[in-house]
């Protein structure tokens, strides 16, 4: 009866404790993580090891072969430089642009600002895929066809973006801002000085979604370019699906490329992680 008791009481300890959440917790990153871990472990096989044990975390032969493959005698460098000038672009376009936006329907008042902010909620609504075909059409009447302008302009500003930026201008109290309307600072001024610091939770999020939804995107350089020397990195990952370095699966080659062009957004999340939007930081009570 004492042995059955004590052992109730343990599993209580043990179950208040929480070790079985985080086992449940530690499993289940385990089965997020290892295809990035079967990736880089494959990346420095070689083809026929590849073909072989395709899931092998250790390779029978390590060889930095696919990187130099894939820097020394292919295009990546150009891929990935072509990337890298987009994505800085368009994070720094959308945290200026989208804080604008936000702060217009958040703070001013003018006509047709609750018509305009129901248009951006039905856009968010849809798909991106949708608006392919118009947004080639629009790009191309522009003359921007297959240049950078073409690339980086209709990327400049997203829906998502300017709703997070309202939603938390809206949090910050009026107050703030009376005493340089006293002052008579003008309304960029006050978006300027006053309030965009305190919203730096929001715009450390736009950055991190910004930067990596412009470096992982595909379908918008697919139908806004066309030449080889304006190809990204998704693009160009993206033929190699096809063989385009040489004959055989090139399994390592492929894996390589996502080990690389995962490394950034990686280092940017891990860096800012504990700084992703609060709804509730830099709001100041009334």
């Amino acid at each position: 009866m004492n042995t059955g008791t004590k052992n109730v009481s343990w599993f209580k300890r043990f179950r208040d404790s929480g070790v079985i959440l985080y086992l449940i917790l530690a499993v289940i990153a385990l089965i997020y993580i290892m295809p990035f871990i079967t990736q880089v472990a494959t990346s420095f096989k070689t083809d026929a090891d590849a073909t072989a044990n395709p899931v092998s975390l250790v390779p029978e032969i390590w060889t930095t072969a696919a990187y130099r493959k894939l820097f020394l005698n292919s295009d990546f460098p150009v891929w990935f430089k072509n990337s890298f000038i987009v994505t800085i672009v368009v994070t720094l376009g959308r945290v200026f642009f989208d804080s604008l936006a936000g702060y217009a329907l958040a703070r001013i008042d003018f006509r047709g600002r609750n018509f305009i902010f129901s248009m951006l909620l039905a856009v968010m609504s849809v798909p991106m895929v949708v608006l392919l075909i118009h947004k080639f059409l629009i790009i191309k009447s522009l003359g921007i066809y297959d240049s950078y302008a073409g690339m980086i302009l209709p990327l400049l500003i997203d829906a998502a973006g300017v709703f997070i930026m309202k939603n938390f201008f809206e949090s910050i109290p009026r107050s703030v801002e009376e005493q340089a309307m006293i002052d008579r600072a003008g309304t960029f001024r006050i978006f300027w000085s006053i309030v965009l610091p305190m919203a730096r939770p929001a715009l450390v999020t736009i950055s991190i979604l910004s930067f990596q939804g412009s470096w992982n995107e595909l379908s918008h350089f697919i139908v806004s370019t066309q030449s080889s020397s304006l190809t990204t990195l998704t693009k160009g990952v993206a033929s190699l699906a096809s063989g385009q370095l040489s004959a055989g699966n090139q399994y390592p080659v492929k894996l390589a490329a996502a080990v690389v062009m995962t490394i950034p957004v990686a280092v940017l999340f891990f860096i800012f992680q504990k700084q992703i939007m609060n709804s509730s930081e830099g709001s100041v009570k009334e």
